[in-house]
Order: C-alpha cells, then sequence, then structure tokens
C-alpha cells in the first residue's frame, strides 16, 4: 500500500516531454468542449427532468445535483463559514493576548459551535460515544479498543436509530451533517485509543479526557475533515501555545491562502455552470448516447471536479488548522497528473492515508512479515474504508477495485525489483526505453483507477456503462486512443514526480 514512482531524473529530451504536455492539455480542454457542447444541446432535457438552476450569469443553467457540494455550500452559507472565521479570529486574540488559555478558549468556544448546529441531542451522542471510546481506552488492550470504536461507529446504520435522530431536525440536511459529524469523530475515537493503549499519555485521567474533548470538538475538522492523529494534534496545539508567529506572516498567509480557495471555489462553480456532467451522469440515456470525445470529457469532468471541491472543503479548515499551529495533511494533488492506484491513496487524502497505514497497516504487519500480511494489511485497510463510508454495494466494488490495484502495482513493482528481471531490463532497454514502458503501465493502471473512481462517484451502473462503451464496444475504437491520452497524463506525471520537492 505504500509503495510508488520513486523520483529520478529524467531520461526524456524536452521537445518530447513538451509534446507529451501539449497532448495532455489539449485533450483535456478538447474532451471539456465536447461534453459542454453535449450540455447544451440537451440543456431543456436536463431541465425538465433534473431541474437545472438559475446560474449566478445571466444565461447560464447551474448543475446542483452533486450532492456533496451543494450541500456544504448550503451549510457554509448558513452558519460554518461565520462560526470557522469567529474561530480563526479567537484564535488569533489569544494567540496574542493569553497564549496559556488559547486551547481552552477554542475547544469551549468548538463545543459551543457544535452545539448550536447539532443541537443538544446532537452534542450528547456525540459525548456518550466520546465516555464510552474513553472509558474502554482506559483498559489499554488495542483489540478490545478497536471492537468498541466499530461498534460504536455502526450505530449510524441501524435504521431505529437513525428514524429517532432525524425526529430531532426539521430537515434532512441537519439529520446528515449529525451523520458525517459521527462518522469522521468516529476516527478521532479510534486515534486517541490506540495512541492511549500503545503509550499511556501524559497526566492523569483527567487531562487526558480535556486533550480528547479538544481533539474530538476541533472546530475545523470537526464535521469534515481533513484526519490528523490525536498524537500529532496534541503534541502541536502544546507547543502552538508557547509560540507566537507575527502579524505580517499570519496576514500575508491569510490573504494568499484565501485568495486561492476563492479562486478553486470559482473553478468549481465554472465547471458545474459550464458542463452538466453530474446531471450527465445521472442518466443512463444520456451515457449511452455521448460522443466519444464527451465520455471522455465526462470522466475527465468528474473527477477533476472532486478534486477542486476538495481543494476547498480541506483549504479553508487547514489554513485555520495552520494557524492554530497545527500541521495539516497537504492539498490533495492534482489527478489528472496522478498515474497509479497507491499514488492517488498517498497523496488525494493524506491525513486518511497516514491514518490508515498508522492503525490499520502497519499494526497488521504491513510489508515488514512477507506478501501474506501485506495483502492481509492492505485488504483490511482497504475493508475498513468501505465500511467508514457506508458499506454500500458501490463501495464495495470501489474498495475491491482499489485493492486490488494497489495490490497488483506493488507486485508489479518487487517483479521488476528483482535482480534477475532488474539486471536483463537494464541491460537491454536504455533508461528512456525504461521510462516509456513505465509510462505504458502507468496509463493501463490510470484506466482503472478513472474506472474505479467512476464506480464510487456515479455508482456500479456508471462504471458498468463506461466499461462497457470504452473496453468491450469501443475496444477498437475508443479504448486506444483513450490509453495513449492517459500515456501522456502519466509521462507528466512521471516528469513531475521526478522533479525536486
Amino acid at each position: 500500500m505504500t509503495s510508488e514512482f520513486k523520483p529520478q531524473p529524467s531520461p526524456l529530451s524536452w521537445p518530447e516531454i513538451f509534446v507529451y504536455w501539449v497532448l495532455s492539455l489539449g485533450s483535456h480542454l478538447y474532451s471539456f468542449y465536447q461534453l459542454h457542447k453535449f450540455s447544451k444541446e440537451h440543456e431543456a432535457g436536463l431541465q425538465r427532468e433534473l431541474q437545472l438552476e438559475n446560474g449566478f450569469f445571466k444565461g447560464f443553467k447551474r448543475d446542483s445535483s452533486d450532492f456533496e457540494w451543494s450541500f456544504w455550500t448550503e451549510w457554509a452559507k448558513k452558519s460554518l463559514l461565520w462560526t470557522l472565521v469567529v474561530h480563526g479570529i479567537l484564535s488569533r486574540l489569544t494567540t496574542i493576548f493569553y497564549p496559556k488559555l488559547k486551547v481552552f478558549a477554542l475547544t469551549v468556544y468548538d463545543f459551543l459551535a457544535a452545539t448550536n448546529v447539532l443541537g443538544y441531542k446532537g452534542v450528547a451522542v456525540l459525548l456518550l460515544h466520546l465516555s464510552v471510546a474513553f472509558s474502554v481506552a482506559q483498559l489499554r488492550k488495542p483489540a478490545l479498543a478497536w471492537i468498541t470504536n466499530l461498534l460504536l461507529l455502526s450505530t449510524i446504520h441501524i435504521q431505529s436509530l437513525q428514524d429517532i435522530q432525524r425526529g430531532w431536525y426539521s430537515t434532512e440536511e441537519e439529520y446528515y451533517l449529525l451523520l458525517f459529524s459521527v462518522a469522521v469523530c468516529g476516527l478521532r475515537f479510534i486515534s486517541f485509543s490506540l495512541e492511549h493503549c500503545w503509550s499511556p499519555l501524559e497526566g492523569g485521567p483527567a487531562a487526558q479526557l480535556c486533550w480528547l474533548f479538544s481533539y474530538t470538538f476541533y472546530h475545523p475538522f470537526f464535521y469534515n475533515g481533513p484526519i490528523i492523529t490525536f498524537k500529532a494534534y496534541a503534541e502541536q496545539m502544546r507547543r502552538s501555545a508557547e509560540e507566537n508567529n507575527s502579524e505580517k506572516y499570519v496576514l500575508s498567509f491569510v490573504l494568499a491562502r484565501s485568495g486561492r480557495i476563492i479562486l478553486w471555489w470559482c473553478l468549481a462553480e465554472y465547471m458545474i455552470h459550464v458542463m452538466y456532467m453530474h446531471s450527465i451522469h445521472s442518466n443512463e440515456t444520456y451515457l449511452q448516447i455521448l460522443p466519444p470525445w464527451a465520455l471522455g470529457g465526462l470522466a475527465l469532468a468528474l473527477v477533476q471536479f472532486f478534486y477542486v471541491k476538495y481543494l476547498v472543503l480541506f483549504g479553508f479548515p487547514s489554513m485555520l488548522a495552520t494557524l492554530d499551529g497545527l500541521v495539516p495533511p497537504k492539498l490533495p494533488r492534482c489527478v489528472s497528473i496522478m498515474h497509479s492506484f497507491t499514488g492517488m491513496w498517498r497523496h488525494f487524502d493524506e491525513g486518511l492515508y497516514r491514518w490508515l497505514i498508522r492503525y490499520i497497516y502497519v499494526p497488521l504487519g504491513g510489508s515488514r512479515h512477507g506478501l501474506l500480511y501485506k495483502v492481509l494489511s492492505t485488504g483490511l485497510a482497504f475493508g475498513f474504508v468501505c465500511f467508514w463510508h457506508g458499506g454500500l454495494d458501490y463501495l464495495r466494488y470501489w474498495a475491491l477495485m482499489n485493492c486490488a490495484g494497489v495490490l497488483v502495482e506493488n507486485g508489479i513493482k518487487y517483479l521488476f525489483a528483482s535482480p534477475c528481471l532488474r539486471s536483463i531490463v537494464e541491460q537491454n532497454l536504455s533508461l528512456a526505453t525504461q521510462r516509456r514502458c513505465t509510462a505504458l503501465l502507468c496509463a493501463l493502471s490510470t484506466a482503472m483507477l478513472i474506472l474505479s473512481n467512476l464506480v464510487f462517484l456515479g455508482g456500479i451502473h456508471v462504471g458498468r456503462i463506461f466499461w462497457k462503451r470504452v473496453f468491450i464496444q469501443g475496444w477498437s475504437t475508443i479504448a486506444p486512443p483513450m490509453i495513449a491520452f492517459l500515456y501522456c497524463f502519466a509521462q507528466v506525471g512521471l516528469e513531475q514526480a521526478s522533479l525536486p520537492p
């Protein structure tokens, strides 16, 4: 689960790399244009069937059918954006005037902010989970901690509890916010429990409980992440209470990062104004009649929008966390230069990746105890990801495809790393030819990676239609040029990976 292409000097000439860049950018723009053209041609039908909204600009419609974007955008306007801003202001004031009270002040405010949004009953659910997780952690038995926290997480799937919790709120969106909060807090409870089991935390139970309380309700990461481990959170918050960044640095950082977030938000909104990819992919009729280039544009637009969306959703909380003295996970890397399953998992949601490595992959043996343990550790990590996301049928297919992709990539890596085969390759192939062969393998891997992401974003039926149209019906017409362009994408990705950080 942890291996990927290692940076090395590029053996290819700059004209060849330039051609790959031109073909990559050109194919992106042309396929997006074809999808835009198809969207406008069928705008009236989409309007009747799926109710496109009036856009921000006259003459434009807006595709609001991406649930996650619409959900968080509405909540940001209602309350979350403003409560996050107040968190940032309080953080700066306490850092300047009362640094030793910073953690306490933020904890109290963050708890009150959560209570204001989720209500007393919603917060009571989280406090009950927190109490159970904390009590079991005191026994310092990792297996028992895992079982307890998995049972707590599974409660969000119990229908009778769902019905009761829905009754607490006037809208479905309020219930979903509680659901997301319980799921993300579940990862925090597991992190705290295992850290305490492995190495008892400093201070008595009261101090430990206070730190767990602060970690659980930390407002920037509370509802949606990104994920940071309890150990990192506690160490960094203690250190931040003793440090004080200059206001000049803080102002320049906030302005620069806010500008980038606004640009990402504008790009996301632009995409759903000119390409109705979410409405199209939810209609099988349109998927069947999409021209080949528009079909490719749809696949690229869906994964690119998902990337830009999380730049926004993780960008603002990460900015506030940085101001608080934390070191948040890096923001997602552009999916167009992702050329492997392992690279996608390592660099898209770095916080979740680190969490899986620390609490599942390494404790189960990882790559330290042979092939069997590696396969088992990888399989259980993806099994947990599937369970945490909800465990629905399409998620099982998605997790299985990603697990298989990671294992196959690692298998190929170790195969070519064997002394015998490595010697044959080095004697018969130049570095440039080796790089081109690597890019071809990456192109095939990327094709399956995109297919798995389409299953995750659109469901099994979307993945099935793409598989049928591209690899069954279009094996001689659509698949070859698609692999050729993915080969260019892979070369660009490998070139970026070869550059110094």
